[in-house]
C-alpha cells in the first residue's frame, strides 16, 4: 500500500520511526477490512479483555479540579491550511492560544451584541448540567418544568450531549467535556443483560443517570453512582450503535478545539477507541463494507423501517474511522487495526458514493434496470426493481442536485431523504465534492419541504396510510409528519451549519438559524415540531429540550467563527482512493472500481 509523505510525517509526529511505518505498510494481513483475526494475543486489548466485563478501562490520572484544559499543543510550529469552499483559505496555528482557546471565542462573541435569546439559551443550558461527585459530567436530555413523567429525559445521552459539548468547548469551558468523555469511558461494556445476553466488548451506553445511593452500613451517608443504560431499559430494547461513534467524534473535537491532545493519547482512551473499533470491524456474515444494524439503533430510536444499512450509521461510522485514523498511536499493537481502518474507509467511501447516490441521471438508470442479472459484472448488482421508484420522487427530484438514499439492501432502496446522514456525508467528505454540493442544492431547491417553518425535517417524506401502519407498526408517536416520521428537529441546525460552512454557503445556515431563532424561545425550546411544514410544537415534544438549546448556540458560534468550524469537518483524503480493496484479492474475478471513484472526484 502506498504511504504518502504526509502520512510519514504524521506518524513521525506521533513518535513512530520510519521502520515502524514500513512495518505498518508491509504487514496488512490479506488487506482485510476486519480487525478481529489480526490482533495479537499479547496486545493491550486482549490483556484488557481477559478480565471480562467487570474490568474497567485503566484510569492513569485523575480528573483534576480547576485544571487548565486550554493549554497549547506541544507540537508548536505546526500549521494547518484548511480550504473552505468560499474561495478563502483559513490558516490555523495549533500553537496559538489566541486562535484555538475558548477565551478568544468568548471575546469575539461579545464583540457583537449577544441577543436575549442567546442569553436565555445559555442560562437553560447551564441549568441542564449534571454533576457527579462534585464535577460536571454532562447535560440531561430535557428540563421541562411541566413534565411530571420524565421517563429517560432526565438522563445524560451520549448522542444528545454532543451539541452541548461543542457549545461548551467553543465557549472555552472544556472541563465538563473531558469529565464526560472519561466517565462514559469507564461505563464501556458494563455487564448488563437483556434476556441473558450481554453487550459486546466496546459498546458504549446510550445514556446514564447519576443516582444518589445510601452507603451500606453507614446511616445518613450517600454516594453518587453512575447507572448506564445499554438499551435494556429503552423502548424496543435496542442497543445503541451510534453512541460509540459519537464518542470517538467528540474525543477528536475536544483536541481540535482546546489544543489539548493529551486526552486522546491516554492509554485508557486509546484502548476505548480500539474496543469500539474491534466491535465495528469484526468479521460477520455481511458482505458489504457498511454496518448492519437494526431499527432504533441511532437518532431514530423507534421502528421506522431503517433496519439494514441506514445512511446515518454509515456516515457516522465513516467519520469515526477518520477520527480514529488521526488519533490512534501507531505501534506494533495497532498496525493491524490501522490497516483495517484504511481499507474499510476506502471500501465504504466507494460503496456509498456509487450505490447510495441518486440524482436525475441515476434515477433514469434505475428506471431502465434489467433484473435477475447473475454475473460478477452485473449493472443492477442488488437486483433493484424499477417499480420501486416511488411516485413522489419522480416529480420531486430537481434537475440539478441529488442526495444519498436512506438505505440499500438486496431488492430494496429506501428513497427517503434522511437529513442527518446526508449532512454527515458532507461534513466527513464521505460524498465527493460534487455530491456534497448537490445535497445543498437540493435542500435549497426543496426548502419548503425540508426546512419550511422550522429547520430541519428529520426525513422526507413521511410514511402515511397503510405504509405507516405496516412499517411503524401503527406507532402513535410516529404518526405522519410527527416525531421521527417527518417531524422537524431544531437540533439538526448545528450540523446543517457545519455542512454549509464547509461548502462555502453560510448564507443558507444563517437563513435557517434566523427561522429557528424567531420561534424557539417563544415556544420554550421544544424537542421537535409537527405537521408537513413544521408549524406546530410536537404533540409529545418535551420543552426546554437541551440539544435544541445547544444546537442553536453551537450554530451561532460556528457562524461567528468559521475558522473553528473548519477544525470539525474533513476535506477529501485522496490517499484513500489509492487503497483499492477490490483489486487486492488473488482471484481475477473482481474488477477494480476505483477509476469510477476517481472520475467522480475529477468531475
Amino acid at each position: 500500500m502506498h504511504n504518502s509523505i504526509k502520512q510519514m510525517f504524521e506518524l513521525e509526529r506521533q513518535g513512530v520511526s520510519r521502520q515502524t511505518t514500513a512495518n505498518v505498510a508491509s504487514n496488512f494481513r490479506s488487506h482485510s477490512t476486519s480487525v478481529e483475526s489480526q490482533v495479537k494475543e499479547n496486545s493491550f486489548e486482549n490483556i484488557f479483555i481477559q478480565g471480562g466485563f467487570n474490568v474497567k478501562p485503566l484510569v492513569i490520572e485523575t480528573i483534576e479540579e480547576n485544571q487548565d484544559l486550554l493549554r497549547t499543543d506541544d507540537r508548536k510550529g505546526k500549521e494547518y491550511k484548511v480550504e473552505i469552499k468560499d474561495g478563502s483559505n483559513v490558516n490555523i496555528d495549533e500553537s496559538s492560544n489566541e486562535t484555538l482557546s475558548g477565551s478568544r471565542i468568548l471575546k469575539s462573541t461579545h464583540e457583537r451584541e449577544v441577543s436575549e435569546v442567546e442569553k436565555e439559551a445559555w442560562k437553560l443550558l447551564r441549568e441542564a448540567v449534571v454533576n457527579y461527585c462534585g464535577n460536571p459530567v454532562g447535560t440531561v436530555a430535557a428540563i421541562d418544568p411541566a413534565d411530571k413523567q420524565p421517563l429517560n429525559y432526565d438522563q445524560v445521552f451520549i448522542r444528545d450531549f454532543v451539541p452541548s459539548a461543542l457549545a461548551f468547548l467553543l465557549k472555552g469551558e472544556g472541563d465538563i467535556v473531558k469529565n464526560f468523555l472519561l466517565h462514559t469511558l469507564q461505563l464501556q461494556s458494563w455487564e448488563k443483560t437483556v434476556d441473558c445476553y450481554s453487550p459486546g466488548q466496546g459498546l458504549m451506553p446510550a445514556s446514564f443517570k447519576v443516582r444518589n445511593m445510601p452507603l451500606n452500613g453507614r446511616d445518613g451517608e450517600f454516594e453518587d453512582v453512575l447507572d448506564p443504560d445499554f438499551g435494556e431499559s429503552a423502548i424496543g430494547r435496542v442497543a445503541p450503535v451510534d453512541s460509540g461513534l459519537w464518542w470517538i467524534i467528540l474525543v477528536r473535537a475536544y483536541g481540535k478545539i482546546t489544543g489539548d491532545y493529551s486526552l486522546q493519547e491516554r492509554v485508557d482512551v486509546q484502548t476505548g477507541m480500539r474496543l469500539i473499533l474491534n466491535l465495528c470491524l469484526s468479521d460477520g456474515f455481511d458482505m458489504f463494507p457498511t454496518l448492519l444494524v437494526t431499527d432504533g439503533s441511532c437518532m431514530i430510536d423507534r421502528r421506522m423501517g431503517i433496519h439494514g444499512h441506514p445512511l446515518e450509521i454509515q456516515a457516522l461510522f465513516y467519520s469515526a474511522l477518520r477520527c480514529s485514523r488521526e488519533m490512534l498511536i501507531v505501534d506494533d499493537s495497532t498496525k493491524n487495526i490501522v490497516a483495517a481502518i484504511n481499507n474499510r474507509l476506502s471500501a465504504l467511501s466507494f460503496h456509498i458514493r456509487e450505490y447510495y447516490w441518486v440524482d436525475m441521471k441515476k434515477i433514469n438508470e434505475i428506471y431502465r434496470y434489467k433484473t435477475e442479472e447473475y454475473a460478477t459484472d452485473a449493472i443492477n448488482k442488488f437486483n433493484i426493481y424499477p417499480d420501486q421508484i416511488p411516485h413522489w420522487l419522480v416529480d420531486w427530484i430537481p434537475e440539478t442536485g441529488g442526495y444519498f438514499i436512506g438505505n440499500l439492501q438486496p431488492a430494496h432502496m429506501d428513497f427517503r431523504f434522511f437529513t442527518l446522514g446526508n449532512l454527515w456525508t458532507i461534513i466527513s467528505s464521505l460524498g465527493t465534492n460534487k455530491q456534497n454540493e448537490g445535497i445543498l442544492n437540493l435542500i435549497d431547491d426543496k426548502w419548503s419541504d425540508l426546512v419550511a417553518q422550522m429547520p430541519l425535517k428529520i426525513c422526507f417524506p413521511a410514511l402515511e396510510h397503510e405504509e405507516w401502519r405496516i412499517v411503524t407498526g401503527g406507532d402513535p408517536k410516529n404518526t405522519p409528519w410527527s416525531y421521527h416520521n417527518g417531524g422537524s428537529w431544531p437540533t439538526l441546525i448545528w450540523q446543517f451549519t457545519l455542512a454549509c460552512i464547509k461548502m462555502g454557503r453560510p448564507e443558507l445556515a444563517r437563513k435557517a438559524v434566523a427561522l429557528a431563532e424567531n420561534k424557539l424561545s417563544v415556544d420554550q425550546w421544544p424537542e421537535y415540531y409537527d405537521t408537513r411544514y413544521g408549524r406546530f410544537i410536537g404533540k409529545q415534544a418535551r420543552l426546554h429540550q437541551t440539544w435544541t438549546i445547544a444546537g442553536y448556540l453551537t450554530s451561532k458560534m460556528l457562524l461567528d467563527h468559521p475558522e473553528l468550524a473548519s477544525t470539525l469537518f474533513w476535506n477529501e483524503d485522496y490517499e484513500l482512493l489509492e487503497n483499492c480493496v477490490c483489486g487486492l484479492g488473488k482471484s481475477g474475478r473482481r474488477k477494480c472500481s476505483r477509476l469510477v471513484a476517481r472520475s467522480q472526484i475529477a468531475a
